[in-house]
């Protein structure tokens, strides 16, 4: 059985990938920290969602994030021998599931408000999220803390993604919630 408690963390540290323990407020763990929050949220979108197409894609999104996170917390000595990162055709995917979707829904040219239905509200908040990860990215990014800017582009476009498949969810539920004529 794993084991949860370790109380190695109770000193206020956490390790990364390899031996190196940072403190709990440093960039690295406070963003991988937010994709994990960010995660969790699409979990829970995905669980109220009642489109097999939105939950596949959520899934797969989840599997993707902890890759991600894995990457953010690996220090750059380690970053060589890491056996997975984001890369190009991560972000390939997300586009081209985005272009799917907006070929099924006409995305309105104003501002949302999130609330229309419960599994659209679950991602909008899972979208605020991540777009907060990706400004986290950013940051590590421009200091020089990771290397890989696919990191940034992947959190922009999943955030974009997110967007669409929130509207794609409020469409489609809209349409199979108008009663027959």
């Amino acid at each position: 059985m794993a084991k949860v408690t370790t109380g190695s963390g109770d000193t206020g540290y956490t390790g990364l990938l390899g031996s190196q323990r940072v403190p709990k407020y440093d960039p690295r763990p406070d963003t991988f920290g937010t994709v994990d929050e960010a995660t969790s949220a699409l979990g829970l979108a995905r669980a109220v969602a009642q489109d097999q197409t939105v939950k596949d894609i959520l899934f797969r999104v989840q599997q993707e994030l902890y890759v991600l996170m894995g990457e953010l917390a690996t220090p750059p000595e380690h970053y060589e021998t890491l056996g997975l990162r984001m890369t190009k055709e991560h972000v390939a995917q997300l586009e081209q599931i985005e272009e799917e979707l907006k070929s099924k829904v006409e995305i309105p040219n104003k501002f949302i408000i999130p609330g229309d239905t419960v599994d659209g509200a679950a991602l909008d908040l899972a979208r605020t999220i991540i777009r907060r990860a990706e400004r986290m990215a950013v940051k590590l990014l421009h200091d020089g803390v990771i290397q890989n800017g696919e990191v940034v582009r992947y959190l922009n476009r999943l955030s974009d993604l997110i967007f669409i498949l929130a509207r794609y969810i409020e469409v489609t539920s809209s349409l199979a919630q108008r009663p027959e004529r």
